[in-house]
């Protein structure tokens, strides 16, 4: 019984840990790395598609590639100009259909070992904050009720479906 209830904590902890990442990331995007679900390759100007992006933090960052041939790493600026893949920050290739999330405002570098960085296979990610919400607009003559933006009602309505849920979901009985 006891491990029962261990269980199920854990998962509350783990709902609530997701909740509060859809809050906090209520509006990331996925970027397909080069535009395409298998565009890491050496025949992408990834320079050029990347420039043509707008990452904030919060996004995600999808790399399609062959895991035969490619990989993917996570380096520092120095190493990203100089095509060093030993000194990497992370190694983030797992199946050829990878993802990375881009957690904070800052520049990431990636690149591709096996001497494929030299042929340009390498991208400079530019993350800036969090998108602000624009400003409310003016309160409208009348009777009407103001409205609740979507960024703050989808939120909402998934925590009121957690909290009525969970007594069904753990067999909890609150009476």
């Amino acid at each position: 019984m006891e491990s029962l209830i261990s269980l199920m904590r854990c998962k509350m902890v783990m709902i609530t840990s997701m909740m509060m990442m859809m809050i906090k990331y209520g509006k990331a995007q996925v970027h397909y790395v080069g535009g395409g679900k298998a565009n890491w390759s050496p025949n992408i100007n990834l320079s050029d598609w990347s420039s043509h992006q707008t990452f904030h933090s919060g996004d995600w960052l999808f790399f399609g590639f062959d895991k035969n041939q490619y990989n993917v790493l996570e380096v520092n600026k120095t190493s990203y100009e100089k095509c060093i893949e030993s000194d990497f920050i992370k190694n983030i290739t797992r199946g050829g259909r990878d993802v990375f999330q881009l957690t904070e405002a800052k520049t990431y570098y990636f690149i591709c070992g096996r001497g494929y960085c030299f042929n340009g296979m390498k991208v400079a990610i530019v993350v800036s904050d969090i998108e602000p919400s624009p400003a409310p607009a003016p309160a409208p003559h009348g009777n009407r009720s103001p409205e609740v933006p979507a960024d703050v009602i989808t939120p909402l309505l998934l925590l009121l479906l957690l909290i009525v849920t969970s007594p069904v979901m753990y067999h909890v009985d609150f009476l």
